[in-house]
């Protein structure tokens, strides 16, 4: 008998009879929104900004008046300057100074409570706090004038203030949202738990988008559904010199090791002639629950035979017993997507097993229910008719079977799921939204929320 793929629906429904729903209609309840979470820090890990060597950085103080933050390096000086009234950015740099201030933004219409400057990646931004809300007031691309990912110039690197200012702060750059948000897991799948907590990658959002944001790794309550910052995650490339903030990242233990594959997001811009985005893996017996981390990568061939294909992202990788499974994202173009299941016996030996046809599909990700290895998705809005705001599940020859009933927010989020004790049947869904933050020259990017939701009572 012929199986027939089930069609995506744009709301929550129950599956249309002909589907392969037996699997799923016992195990997987309907769920519901329980909580939001966004945990906002210019500042995310206090630290001599020399030791993070990444170039994600952040200092910030109290201004009781005229003021600059300033970031150093062999002869380059980024300031971020308050004069009572505006914002202004000025960059030193192989003997020129130029000055940027933007007509629109670098005025702060309420009282000013807090000064930031934030290099993330190859941006400088200032921002001015009113109350416990962090506004941009300018941002410049420095990519002409600085090499930010240089190592050498990021080992040199100072944060100071000076000026009418107090209660200074300098480190590593925390987050104005998160998004691509995935469980730690063993490389049999199962959640990587301490006690009640289960540790989460993410992808912390900056000021801007793909290359103003990073990996990072948390751990989230069951109980209380209170998130907690862990550490931070950067990267070194086998091809070009540099560190960089690349993100949507699946974090795995394997015995005494960690495997971390991530999207190489750290530097694309998609106006660049041959735009592209791949999938690195690093390997390390280091702690990256605590502190700051440079990894060294290699790249994973996620491989794409018979599929057109300008960039895969969104790795998730499980081992099973009769090998790797590794489900990632396939662009045929910049920004049509969809999802690819690939198998081998190693992850130097992948095949294409399956892909899917569909056109605005993210965050891939295998999901174990009884013996039996699905693939659950995220169709966005921008997908055909049928195939917009749900959460399809495959079966591994990516072949849809029936969907995941729940609530859909904003932007595409990824279908996370947890249960609370392992085997207890009590599931948590962990997904974002695409709320920004920052103010309208951040632009998009900094979403988003934090969207926990639960099975409907």
């Amino acid at each position: 008998m012929t199986r027939r793929p089930c069609p995506a629906r744009s709301t929550r429904t129950v599956p249309r009879s002909g589907c392969q729903v037996g699997i799923l209609s016992d195990v997987l309840p309907r769920f519901e929104v329980v909580a939001r979470r966004r945990p906002v820090d210019l500042v995310g890990v206090e630290a001599d900004v020399a030791r993070v060597g990444a170039p994600y950085v952040a200092v910030e103080a109290v201004p009781a008046g005229p003021a600059r933050l300033v970031l150093t390096s062999g002869g380059v000086e980024l300031v971020g300057a308050w004069d009572g009234e505006r914002c202004q950015l000025q960059v030193l740099a192989g003997g020129r100074t130029t000055r940027h201030r933007t007509r629109r933004d670098a005025r702060a219409p309420q009282p000013v409570d807090g000064l930031g400057l934030s290099l993330t990646g190859r941006h400088l931004t200032v921002l001015t706090r009113h109350g416990a809300v962090w506004t941009a007031r300018g941002r410049v691309n420095l990519s002409t004038r600085v090499d930010t990912l240089d190592e050498t110039w990021l080992a040199g690197l100072a944060a100071d203030a000076d000026g009418e200012v107090g209660d200074v702060r300098r480190g590593t750059f925390g987050q104005l949202g998160l998004r691509d948000l995935r469980v730690v897991t063993h490389t049999d799948g199962t959640a990587y738990r301490e006690g009640a907590e289960v540790l989460l990658t993410a992808t912390s959002a900056g000021p801007g988008f793909f290359d103003t944001a990073h990996t990072s790794v948390w751990s989230l309550h069951l109980g209380s559904l209170d998130l907690r910052h862990r550490s931070d995650l950067f990267f070194r490339r086998p091809e070009r010199p540099g560190v960089y903030g690349d993100h949507a990242t699946h974090l795995l233990r394997d015995a005494d090791r960690w495997l971390v594959a991530t999207s190489t997001w750290g530097d694309f811009d998609p106006r660049v002639t041959g735009a592209s985005v791949a999938v690195s893996l690093a390997e390390t017996g280091a702690d990256l629950l605590t502190g700051q981390h440079v990894l060294d990568t290699r790249r994973l061939a996620l491989p794409t035979t018979g599929l057109r294909s300008v960039g895969v992202w969104d790795p998730h990788l499980v081992r099973s017993g009769e090998g790797w499974l590794v489900a990632y994202v396939n662009a045929t173009r910049f920004f049509r997507f969809h999802p690819v299941l690939a198998t081998g016996p190693d992850l130097d030996h992948l095949t294409v097993r399956a892909s899917t046809d569909r056109v605005a599909t993210e965050g891939p990700t295998l999901l174990r229910l009884g013996e039996r290895w699905l693939v659950a998705a995220s169709d966005g809005r921008a997908g055909r008719e049928g195939q917009r705001r749900a959460y399809p599940v495959f079966d591994l020859d990516l072949q849809q079977v029936t969907e995941i009933e729940a609530e859909y927010p904003t932007n595409i989020p990824w279908p996370t799921l947890v249960e609370v004790e392992p085997g207890g049947g009590d599931w948590r869904m962990i997904g974002f939204d695409g709320t920004s933050y920052g103010g309208r020259l951040v632009g998009y990017g900094s979403h988003g929320d934090v969207v926990v939701q639960r099975p409907v009572r």
